[in-house]
């Protein structure tokens, strides 16, 4: 049956109406839905981590009243305690060592930490991460030794040289840094000797240490208040977030094509991200583009999961990273603040043998052949974590992990080899000194090695599969 001539005549007025309205919106916008959808994508990608990251900062550092608060800018807070279920700001935490933390506002003029003489059997580090995520150096055992010294950190408005007492000059990339420090503790009762250490790491401005008059204050950052967790997961308000955070990052040369793509979104320092002035079309576009950019994680964290992409890949400095946003947003969402692989890797846990997610509900054995324990210069542990939080776990014996340190307290295979048990309830009492208690629900854990060796790094160590335990 053919269509009539007043049918063809609106089929055709329909269409030239949707023709002009889709002109309409690019004339608005300056970019078709196609396009917003696909610079949304890119630019989710690029904001996720550092919107994450910012989050943090400002529970840490700015709102006096957030339960994780730690200290104001520029000051030192040593935690004298290691991470337990009750702590709930960040993902993944390690309880391996004592954190101390430090943001510092660089915009001024350059800071210099002071690090004491440290037993050289005790691992240390300072970890130093940029606005992006980089972890754009390192201070510590690894790196510097553990003699001591002062190091000088400058922001990117800074072009002065290292003056005399200063054993290096690190540059940043971003006006604001934050230092992730990490003091290894042997046992509980070695507390006292890290708080010692703790008390003597310093910072101070580099007037200050010279015994100069300071420079002339700049003016206070009026911080906006941060997304949630899950409206950084959805809401096109994070381009907001991110345009606040970019204030701070002067743009690095690789990127100003990026910038300039994403200006056309209202994405950048200085720029406005308007929502409401967008057509539904083009936000629509924009809402489609981030969801695209969760379908690529989706994509990639089935190759995490599988060991084919680790830590050693996702976390590292803007040279190591070469620009790959979807890694840089694969390691915030896992684990925000993760080391570098030449100071720790984390092969991790997700699936048994069987590529069978873990579950409480099943048992499981993690063994490491004689003479296969994980290849360190400083040492290792297997931390459970409980999902989809990706938190410490409660239990019974407020035990969050498995170390190298507790390992003349495992129970040994009659080999030599070594068994861990990873399940809810107890394996009996003569192999729980062996027990990593789990939820009763989903987890996976963690292996970290500090300051890996070479056969970790190169693949001639492997880490050993979760096994299940008589799965039905």
């Amino acid at each position: 049956m053919q269509p009539s001539g007043l049918i063809k005549s609106f089929i055709f007025t329909i269409a030239s109406l949707a023709l002009l309205l889709l002109q309409d919106v690019q004339a608005q916008t300056g970019v078709s839905a196609e396009d917003a959808r696909a610079i949304a994508k890119e630019a989710y990608l690029y904001a996720n981590p550092m919107a994450d990251s910012y989050r943090v900062l400002y529970g840490y550092f700015v709102d006096r009243e957030n339960p994780d608060y730690k200290a104001p800018w520029n000051q030192i807070r040593n935690i004298s305690r290691v991470y337990t279920h009750e702590d709930r700001a960040v993902q993944t935490p390690n309880s391996d060592t004592p954190y101390s933390f430090l943001a510092l506002d660089l915009r001024s003029e350059p800071y210099v930490l002071t690090v004491p003489e440290i037993d050289n059997d005790r691992y240390f580090s300072i970890q130093l991460i940029d606005l992006y995520t980089h972890n754009f150096d390192y201070i510590g055992s690894r790196t510097t030794g553990n003699g001591g010294g002062h190091y000088l950190i400058a922001g990117p408005g800074w072009q002065g040289e290292a003056p005399d007492g200063i054993d290096r000059l690190i540059r940043a990339e971003t006006e604001l840094v934050l230092a992730i420090y990490r003091t290894q503790l042997f046992s509980p009762d070695d507390l006292d000797e890290v708080k010692a250490i703790q008390a003597d790491y310093k910072a101070q401005p580099l007037s200050a240490f010279l015994g100069r008059a300071a420079p002339a204050a700049v003016p206070a950052i009026d911080f906006i208040k941060p997304l949630t967790r899950e409206e950084i997961a959805k809401s096109p308000r994070i381009f907001q977030q991110v345009n606040f955070v970019l204030q701070f990052c002067p743009t690095h040369p690789s990127e100003k094509d990026l910038m300039a793509r994403f200006a056309r979104l209202g994405i950048g320092a200085g720029k406005t991200f308007d929502w409401d002035a967008f057509a539904p079309e083009i936000q629509a576009a924009i809402a489609q583009g981030i969801a695209d950019a969760w379908d690529d994680f989706a994509v990639l964290k089935e190759h995490v999961d599988a060991g084919e992409v680790g830590s050693g890949d996702v976390f590292g400095t803007r040279e190591h990273l070469q620009n790959n946003y979807l890694y840089r947003m694969t390691a915030a969402v896992l684990g925000i603040w993760g080391n570098s692989e030449e100071e720790a890797i984390y092969p991790s846990y997700a699936v048994d043998a069987d590529g069978q997610p873990l579950d409480g509900t099943h048992k499981y054995t993690l063994r490491f052949e004689p003479g296969q324990l994980p290849p360190v210069h400083s040492f290792w542990s297997l931390t459970m974590y409980e999902l989809p939080e990706s938190l410490l776990v409660a239990n019974p014996l407020d035990r969050y992990l498995l170390n190298s340190s507790m390992q003349a307290d495992f129970v040994g295979d009659d080999d030599g080899g070594i068994t861990l048990y990873l399940q809810h309830d107890s394996p009996g009492k003569e192999l729980e000194p062996n027990w990593l208690p789990a939820p009763a629900g989903p987890f996976y854990t963690v292996l970290r090695l500090y300051w890996p060796k070479k056969e970790a790094l190169d693949g001639s160590w492997a880490a050993p599969a979760v096994e299940p335990v008589n799965r039905n």
